[in-house]
């Protein structure tokens, strides 16, 4: 089924963060679409309990999860790291991807015209990952990372095995 011809959500159209890109970006996070606390907070992976900023600060070797939010996000700058959604706008009930109905996804064009320098995709799990083959066919290579969530049953242990190949790809670039 198509969800954009849901019938009957009544739950309100929520819009997702602005991208973190810039010319120098060169690896693109990107999650399926903010939870309610990222939203409230007007910031990517605000839930405490999510992995992200630890999985990407271990993955980096930088100090980001204990950096007030802004900082966070100068540091992923720094390191190349940009973040966005594949889906800019949607209606969802609570925070789960699986109430995600009448999604309008993110144009791959506007991340290329913000990010010239983009070469690596990294999706943040099996939602996200719905899009890769859109940004493959776009000329990136992709890379489908296990879910930061909390809901998702690995432990960090074997998320962070997998979240290391981000820092291993902006190694090789530098």
């Amino acid at each position: 089924r198509n969800p954009r011809l849901e019938p009957g959500c009544r739950d309100p159209l929520l819009h997702g963060l602005p991208p973190v890109l810039g010319r120098g970006t060169t690896v693109l996070i990107l999650g399926s679409f903010p939870g309610e606390a990222s939203l409230a907070a007007s910031q990517y992976y605000a839930h405490p309990r999510n992995h992200f900023w630890p999985l990407v600060a271990a993955s980096i070797d930088a100090p980001l999860a204990k950096l007030p939010y802004r900082a966070r996000l100068r540091g992923l700058r720094a390191h190349g790291i940009g973040l966005w959604d594949v889906i800019v706008s949607c209606k969802r009930h609570g925070s789960l991807d699986g109430a995600i109905r009448m999604a309008v996804p993110g144009e791959i064009s506007r991340a290329r015209r913000a990010a010239p320098g983009l070469s690596l995709i990294c999706f943040n799990g099996k939602t996200a990952a719905r899009a890769l083959p859109a940004w493959r066919e776009a000329g990136y290579a992709t890379l489908a990372l296990p879910s930061s969530s909390p809901a998702y049953t690995l432990t960090f242990a074997e998320k962070l095995a997998a979240w290391r190949s981000v820092g291993e790809f902006l190694q090789r670039r530098s």
